[in-house]
Formats: C-alpha cells, structure tokens, sequence
C-alpha cells in the first residue's frame, strides 16, 4: 500500500516509488537501493514521493496505482526501488518544465527481464513490449521510468485497473510484480497515449535483481561525467542536416558562457530577432557586398536560433511563452528577410516571387501543425481516426507501416535515407542556407525560385506523408 515519504508545494510532479520486489532492499553505499533512489528523488522538483509496498501482487500494485493517479492533481512519475541510476537521467524527465508523459529509454536495443524492448520513432515510443508483450522491429530499451501528464492520468487510472483485472485473471501469462511500469508503458502506448522518449544516452539506468548486479550497476555509474553528458544532451539529437553539421558543431561551446551570463533563451531569441533584421537591411541595399553580409548574419542568427533551445535544455527553463515566442520568432526573421531581398532586387517581378514563396511557407507550416493537432484532438476524444486503440490482450503489437509508407520507414533507417528525409522537407536550417549561399552568390530572383522549387517539393511530400498516415 503507499506511504507517503516526502511533500513539497512548490512542484507539480509527484512520484510513485515501487519498492514491490526484495531487490529494493538491497545494500549499497548508501543504505538500500531504496534509500538511494528516494535520496536522489529529494533533490529533484518533485512534490511528493509516496512508497508502494509489497501488499497482494501485481494487481494491488497496479491498483494502488490506479489509485494515487485518480486523485493525484499534477503528473505522477512510476518507477521501481530496483533501479540504479544517475540522478540525470532521472532529470531528464523529472526536471522537464512540461511534466509531459515520457519514459527514459536507451537507444541499447539489447532486451532483456528487466530492460524490455520498445519502437521509438520521430521521438516517440510507438510500440512497448512485456513478457507477453511482443514489439517488431524493437529499436530501443524501456528503462523503468515512467512520467504520465496530468491530463492523461485517467488514462493511466484506467489502464491500471484493467491490467490489474489481466494479471489476476491470469490472461497475460506469468507475469509478476516486476513488471508492473513495463506493463504500464505497454497499457499507454496501446491506447494511443503521446509517449516522449527520453533518450538517456551514455547515462546509466539499470535495475537489478542481486547483490553482485547492484554493486557492478552502482560501480559502473562513476564511469560517466554526468556534467558533460548533460552539456552532450542539451543539443538537439534528431535535429536537420545543416543544424547537426553546420551549426551545433560548434554552437555547443556557447551553451556554457550564455548560461554563466545569466542569458534566458528568450534573450537569446531577441538576438537572433535582431541579427535577421540587420541581415533583411543589408539584404535590401541590393549591393554583392551588403548579400554577402545579409547572409552571414543571417547564419549567425540562425545559430542563436538553435542556442537558444540548447540553453533551454541545459537549463531546463522552458515555458510556454517562450516555445511560442521561438516559432514566432521564425516566421517573423523569415518573412523580414523575403522583404529585404525583395527591396533590394531591381527584378520587376520580384515581389510576385516573394509573396509566393511566403504563401507557400504559410501553406506547409499550416499542413504540418493543423495535422498534429487534429492527431492530438482526435485522440484525446477517442475518434477511431486519431490513434486507434490496441488491445492488451494482443500478444504481437501488429502496428506495421505497409506499402510506400513502410518503405519510407525502412528507409529511414538507414543514414543516407534518414538525412535524405530530413532534408526533403526543407526545414529551417536547410532554409536558412539555401536563402544565404543563393543570396550571397547570386540574387534574390534565385533565392525565390530556389524556395519555391524545393518548397514545393517539401509540401507534396508533407501532403502525402499526412495522407498515407491517415490512411493506416
């Protein structure tokens, strides 16, 4: 049954801690297992720790969860007594301002008892496994911790009863308490639940079953620099070809100075706003050299673009505002440097262009946030089009692209395939350098025709993409 431990009113994430299983009492330097994770919980932004104790098997686990997550009013964190971890890698998900529903998962897809294998893709986990569970094409490995947001904690509520309702009836197989947040995971993924996979990269997450695996996991934590893994983990991992390679190769280096400086990421923001309007200006001088100046602020704020989500993440201050004011930020340095060129072209017809072109970034930005929402909308209203259900009763997860779409997938898959993905779609930095080498090397005729071209190509893609999505 849960005790409550630990209370504190500033934070909104309470956590679950199932201390179910005898691996939990096991020694380590710092008393149990379970004395050293509710240690490592008291200096993270939690506002209450409350211990699950062993009280009728898995199904009262899965009960005494159900019931904390129905009157629970802020996101409730799962996670076992048996883990050993660093303590960043349960920041990764406990200190993310968004308390969003994710799972720490390590990109190890080395399955095992206690490390059960997932289907991450675009960021998400789509497809969890148990050991009744089945995942095809499992690429990752679930590593105990489980984040549900406020608003999918009915969901959760839910899903724990009927799994409790499962496990005592026998109908998921020899299932045991061990396996209580894997099957948790399996129960949310199934029902359409948005999973954020939390990569935890070359930190460790591991739980164990004796002595001699507590000692090697706990011993094996002092081989990592968790400073420098977090500073490794604040640049965007899945992010496009000329941001990986053409700005945070170096832009890294900055995070550290911005954030001994006090700098926010919206003050970041504010910089890169201004560096794009002093490109539009020596943009529209219409001049070789205020193009070639015009380009290489541009670039430069495009490089504070990326800093200032590398500082959010190295801080962990996001916010809402800021999220906003970033995609605002975007559109707005975007379109002011269209209007430079344009003014600074003596080509009749250019303004045609540049209202087409930025007609065209209207129309694609619209194709890909209109079709998440609905996704989101949909599935939050339980329409069998957002993200239909699957059963938990179904051994094999049988949600396999098909067709072009599967193909895609595959293809994907592979590093050439995965960056000619990236780059079809013309994303912002891929934007960003096509309008500075076309601007600086020739004029604005060919920076517009060069967007319209290649944008156009991006929208039938997107178009598609959604299309075939839609279609499964």
């Amino acid at each position: 049954m849960p005790d409550s431990l630990t209370t504190r009113e500033s934070t909104t994430t309470s956590v679950v801690l199932l201390a179910t299983t005898p691996a939990g009492r096991l020694s380590c330097p710092d008393g149990t297992l379970l004395d050293r994770i509710t240690g490592q919980l008291a200096t993270l932004p939690v506002s209450e720790i409350q211990v699950v104790t062993p009280g009728g098997g898995l199904g009262a686990d899965l009960r005494g969860v159900a019931k904390i997550a129905r009157i629970s009013t802020g996101a409730v964190a799962v996670l076992p007594a048996d883990l050993v971890a660093h303590t960043e890698a349960l920041a990764l998900l406990l200190e993310h301002p968004a308390h969003a529903t994710g799972a720490l998962v390590s990109q190890d897809a080395t399955a095992g008892p206690m490390r059960p294998p997932v289907h991450v893709q675009g960021g998400r986990i789509v497809a969890a496994g148990s050991s009744f569970h089945i995942v095809p094409e499992a690429n990752a490995t679930f590593r105990g911790v489980l984040q549900v947001g406020e608003s999918h904690l009915g969901t959760l509520a839910d899903i724990a009863e009927e799994l409790a309702e499962l496990a005592d009836t026998g109908k998921l197989g020899p299932v045991t308490a061990v396996e209580a947040v894997d099957l948790l995971l399996v129960g949310l993924v199934r029902s359409g639940v948005p999973v954020r996979a939390a990569l935890i990269g070359p930190l460790h997450a591991d739980r164990v079953t004796g002595q001699h695996a507590a000692d090697t996991a706990v011993a094996a934590l002092a081989d990592v620099d968790e400073a420098r893994v977090r500073l490794d983990t604040s640049v965007k991992q899945d992010d496009g070809f000329f941001a990986t390679y053409a700005v945070s190769t170096w832009s890294r280096y900055l995070i550290k100075p911005a954030a001994k400086l006090k700098l926010t990421p919206n003050a970041v923001t504010g910089i890169s706003v201004a560096l794009a309007l002093l490109a539009a200006m020596w943009f529209s001088a219409g001049t070789q050299g205020g193009r070639l100046l015009g380009a290489l602020l541009f670039y430069l704020s495009f490089v504070l673009d990326c800093l200032d989500g590398q500082l959010a993440r190295y801080t962990r201050t996001f916010s809402p505002l800021g999220a906003w004011a970033d995609g605002m930020a975007d559109r707005f340095k975007e379109y002011a440097v269209y209007v430079g060129l344009a003014f600074g072209s003596t080509d009749p017809g250019i303004w045609h262009l540049a209202v087409a072109a930025t007609i065209l970034q209207a129309v694609r930005h619209g194709i890909d946030f209109s079709y998440g929402g609905a996704r989101a909308d949909a599935a939050r209203a339980g329409a069998g089009w957002g993200k239909p259900a699957r059963s938990l009763l179904e051994s094999a997860d049988a949600r396999r692209a098909t067709g072009v779409l599967g193909l895609a997938q595959r293809l994907g898959r592979r590093a050439a395939g995965h960056w000619l993905k990236k780059m079809i779609v013309l994303p912002i930095g891929e934007r960003t350098a096509l309008i500075a080498v076309t601007a600086a090397f020739w004029n604005a005729r060919v920076t517009f025709l060069s967007l319209l071209c290649w944008g156009g190509v991006a929208a039938l893609y997107q178009l598609a993409g959604r299309m075939m999505r839609s279609a499964r």
